[in-house]
């Protein structure tokens, strides 16, 4: 079975180009990583919930906070390097990232000691312009930024 994720970018219109506020990964295992460490507010869901549906949990699960209110384009789908499935949908909006309350989950830390411990899904937030952007996103996911800039190029009036 294929899994899938699903989840929102958020991007804002500054005079020198779009911005889109990205998540870095949390967990021990991201920690020292900044480069291709930096994702799409996004999470798995089953066969039983929409895609739209998960994407909206999902960000409100990781930031602790709704998605802003407007008009939601689709990015469609794309397949990470581990097989997994995910969906973008792109909204505008302002969002402060200190405002940001991430969701938790649980893992064995060191692996193989026996301890389980907690860490935050998503360890901060923050707005990149679209080249700083593509160097911090996950290489699967820059295909998300692509099309957001393909639809930005194309009705550039529409989104402000």
């Amino acid at each position: 079975m294929v899994r899938t994720s699903a989840g929102i970018l958020v991007f804002r219109r500054r005079e020198s180009g779009a911005e889109v506020l990205l998540g870095h990964m949390g967990g021990p295992i991201w920690e020292n990583r900044d480069q291709g460490a930096w994702s799409v507010p996004k999470g798995e869901y089953t066969p039983e919930e929409s895609a739209w549906k998960a994407a909206r949990r999902e960000f409100r699960e990781e930031l602790g906070m709704d998605p802003p209110a407007g008009r939601f384009e689709s990015l469609g789908s794309a397949r990470q390097s581990g097989g997994k499935v995910v969906t973008v949908w792109a909204v505008p909006g302002e969002i402060d990232p200190r405002s940001m309350v991430p969701g938790t989950f649980t893992m064995e830390w060191p692996k193989g000691s026996g301890r389980i411990r907690e860490f935050p899904e998503l360890d901060r937030v923050a707005w990149f312009d679209m080249d700083r952007a593509s160097r911090r996103i996950l290489p699967a996911q820059r295909v998300f930024l692509e099309r957001l800039s393909d639809l930005l190029e194309a009705d550039p009036g529409e989104w402000d």
